[in-house]
C-alpha cells in the first residue's frame, strides 16, 4: 500500500528563497534601530526607514550570495522583490532628510568589504564580519538624523551599541566556529575587559551591563551549548544594551 506523506518541504523552500538563515543578523539590524528610537526620538519617518532598512539588508544579502556562487540568476526572485521595495522605501525618507546622503560614502566602503570578502567566498571572516557590525550601528545616528536630532545627541549610545556587537562577533566565533581555539577566547576575553573599562567611564548602568558581557565571554566557552542557546543569551544581552545605550544616552 503507497503512503503519502505531506509535509511543509515547499513551503520551506520558499521560505528559504525570500528568508536568509542568518539569525543573529536580525539583532544588528535592529538593536541600533532601537536604541536610535529611545536615546533620539520618534518621527514617522522612522517606519519607512525601517522598512528601507530590513529590504536593503535582504536585498544585499542575496546580492552577495550571487557574487558569492557566481549564479545571479538563482536569486533572481529575492533581488527583484527586494529591490523596488527598498527603493520605494528609502526614497521619501531621502527626499525629506537629504543629509542621509552623508553617510553614503561610509556605506559604500563598507558594503564594498562585504562585496570582495563574498566574491572571495570568506563571508566568515572577522574583517568582514566587523565590517557589518559597523554598518549596522550607524544606524544610531541615522536615526538620529531622521528624527532631527544631532548625531552627536546619539554618539554614547552609538559606541556602546558598537561596543557590544564588536564583542559579540568574537564572543560567538568562541563558541561556534572558532570553538576550542584559544587565541580567539583570549582575545574575545581581553576585548571585553578593555569594553568593561570604557562603559565603566561612561557609566553605572553600562558598566554593569558590560561586566556581565565580560562574564559571559570569560566563562561560557568551552561548555556545550547549542547554537541555539548561545542566541538566547544574546537575546537577552541585546535587552541589557539596549537599557545600558539609553542609560549612557541620558
Amino acid at each position: 500500500m503507497a503512503t503519502v506523506t505531506a509535509g511543509p518541504a515547499p513551503r520551506r523552500r520558499t521560505v528559504r528563497t525570500f528568508l536568509p538563515p542568518q539569525h543573529g543578523a536580525w539583532a544588528m539590524l535592529l538593536v541600533p534601530y532601537l536604541a536610535g528610537i529611545v536615546v533620539g526620538g520618534f518621527h514617522w519617518l522612522d517606519l519607512p526607514l525601517l522598512g528601507a532598512w530590513l529590504g536593503g539588508y535582504l536585498f544585499s544579502y542575496y546580492a552577495f550570495q550571487a557574487v558569492k556562487t557566481r549564479r545571479p540568476g538563482r536569486f533572481r526572485e529575492p533581488l527583484l522583490l527586494y529591490g523596488p521595495v527598498t527603493a520605494a522605501l528609502a526614497i521619501p525618507v531621502l527626499v525629506a532628510r537629504p543629509q542621509l546622503l552623508w553617510f553614503a560614502p561610509a556605506y559604500t566602503v563598507l558594503l564594498a568589504v562585504n562585496g570582495w570578502f563574498a566574491w572571495r567566498r570568506r563571508e566568515r571572516a572577522l574583517v568582514n564580519d566587523l565590517a557589518s557590525v559597523v554598518q549596522s550601528c550607524l544606524m544610531v545616528p541615522v536615526v538620529a538624523v531622521v528624527a532631527g536630532v544631532a548625531p552627536t545627541r546619539v554618539a554614547v549610545a552609538g559606541l556602546i551599541v558598537l561596543l557590544y556587537f564588536a564583542g559579540t562577533v568574537l564572543f560567538v566565533k568562541t563558541m561556534i566556529r572558532e570553538r576550542g581555539v584559544v587565541a580567539y577566547t583570549r582575545g574575545s576575553v581581553l576585548y571585553h575587559l578593555l569594553a568593561f573599562a570604557a562603559a565603566a567611564v561612561i557609566g553605572v548602568v553600562p558598566a554593569l551591563v558590560f561586566a556581565l558581557l565580560l562574564v559571559r565571554a570569560w566563562s561560557l566557552p568551552g561548555r556545550p551549548l547549542t547554537p541555539k542557546r548561545v542566541g538566547l543569551i544574546e537575546i537577552g544581552a541585546c535587552v541589557l544594551v539596549l537599557l545600558a545605550a539609553w542609560s549612557g544616552g541620558q
